[in-house]
């Protein structure tokens, strides 16, 4: 097997690894039977996509299939995610069996070695029902590493109180969610919530004018921050920061549902699983989160309905009415760690995470499911359908092997934040440009 080439500083170098399998820690001895022996491994899951619901599936059917074992479910903070990734992957005392890692850092960690093979595992994760995207980002030199999750396709909230008072329309382009936008926009009320470090929305005014963050060049990455198309959407994010947003310009996407709840944002976009986090004051009925009792179950589904009477969704327009943008996918990817030393019992785990129930799991919470043959699970209302169509126009981020140490190094959150204190666009994006190059060669 070819030996991935590392870099000289940054992730791939802290991991200090070999794409070769399953490391030289491994200790996952098969019994006389056939099974592996019995031992606890661990799985980590980031934020709170994953719901409870699953999480305890997950343990209770592991256990269960594999008698005598443990899964132990740890879960992540995703912001200061890479370093904690490579500290605890190139250990084989710290590392998770099972881990998480989101698509956009997926390629750096893949290629740094720090995942095991399981190219023999395609089919029966599902094969080319796959998220073809997501299975690049966990691909390398032919081999399959880490499977597509979900994806979080990304769709726009909006509160209908406000767009009639307002007098505006859900938009059919992407001028004319600027436009409303702005209407949308007071003293005390954000048109749209929009932070300034929020890359991960504004990515999509990028590709949707036909931009990009980088492109292969040959044998290197080159920034294309600088280029016509991607100018021209810059332009209009440092629009909508100048004249549309309310939101920090130091603060970044986290729980964009927060300032909408307090009426201090009439438009905010997120994953579509955001519509369980939306409790608007004149719905909230107060039920304590620990009553399971029917009358709570009725009056949560009291609280959901009337959330969602006063809140509507769609998927972000494009160019041209009756197009969508270009978002960016959010999600993750699976692996199992090169370090585990229980890798069948890992395997283990992995294969009951794409079985039918827990893929339609994941759609039924609003979750795109890495098998794309169980996506009917979504349903068939406004927020799947929105979804669908945002992820069926969505883009990943360019799948370099050293992506992940873009995001460590927040190179495009500090520039976004220059677009929103009212850099100079032309100029910020070619030093950008630059320090992409520097960071992806």
């Amino acid at each position: 097997m070819k030996i991935l080439r590392f870099a000289a500083v940054g992730v791939a170098a802290a991991l200090t690894l070999t794409a070769c399998g399953n490391g030289d820690d491994a200790s996952d001895t098969p019994t006389d039977a056939g099974t592996p022996e019995a031992a606890t491994i661990k799985l980590w899951l980031n934020g709170t996509d994953t719901p409870d619901a699953l999480r305890e599936y997950l343990t209770t059917t592991f256990e269960s299939e594999n008698p005598g074992s443990k899964l132990v479910i740890e879960e992540q903070d995703w912001s200061g995610l890479v370093p904690r990734l490579q500290t605890a992957l190139g250990s084989a005392d710290q590392t998770p069996d099972v881990v998480e890692i989101g698509n956009t850092q997926s390629p750096t960690f893949t290629y740094a070695g720090a995942f095991a093979d399981i190219s023999d595992m395609y089919d029966e994760l599902g094969g080319d029902n796959l998220l073809p995207g997501f299975v690049d980002a966990g691909s390398a030199d032919g081999k399959f590493y880490a499977a597509p999750y979900y994806s979080g396709a990304r769709a726009v909230f909006y509160n209908k109180d406000a767009f009639a008072a307002a007098g505006v329309e859900v938009p059919t382009t992407l001028a004319e969610f600027t436009e409303v936008a702005k209407k949308l926009q007071t003293d005390t009320q954000s048109g749209f919530w929009f932070p300034g470090q929020d890359w991960y929305n504004g990515a999509a005014w990028i590709y949707t004018n036909g931009g990009d963050l980088a492109v292969k060049d040959g044998d290197s990455w080159k920034g294309a921050l600088s280029s016509p198309e991607s100018i021209k959407g810059l332009e209009e994010v440092q629009d909508l920061f100048a004249n549309a947003t309310n939101a920090p310009a130091d603060s970044d996407s986290n729980e964009p549902w927060v300032p909408f709840n307090a009426g201090q944002s009439a438009m905010f976009s997120a994953p579509t699983w955001a519509r369980w986090s939306i409790d608007l004051p004149q719905c909230n009925k107060a039920v304590d989160p620990d009553d399971t009792s029917e009358e709570a179950k009725a009056l949560r589904g009291e609280q959901q309905a009337c959330n969602e009477e006063h809140t509507g969704v769609f998927p972000l327009p494009g160019l041209d009415e009756g197009s969508y943008a270009n978002g960016f996918a959010g999600g993750s990817n699976i692996a199992v760690a090169a370090k585990s030393k229980h890798p069948e019992l890992a395997k283990s785990l992995l294969k009951i995470m794409f079985t039918e129930e827990f893929q339609n799991m994941l759609g039924e919470n609003g979750l795109i499911p890495g098998n794309t043959e169980y996506a009917a699970s979504m349903g068939d209302d406004v927020y799947a359908k929105a979804a669908v169509a945002a992820a069926l126009n969505a883009k990943l981020t360019p799948a370099a092997e050293k992506w992940a140490d873009v995001e460590g190094d927040r190179i495009l959150e500090d520039f976004f934040q220059q677009l929103a204190t009212g850099a100079d666009v032309k100029e910020a994006a070619a030093s950008t440009d630059q320090l992409l190059e520097d960071a992806l060669n």
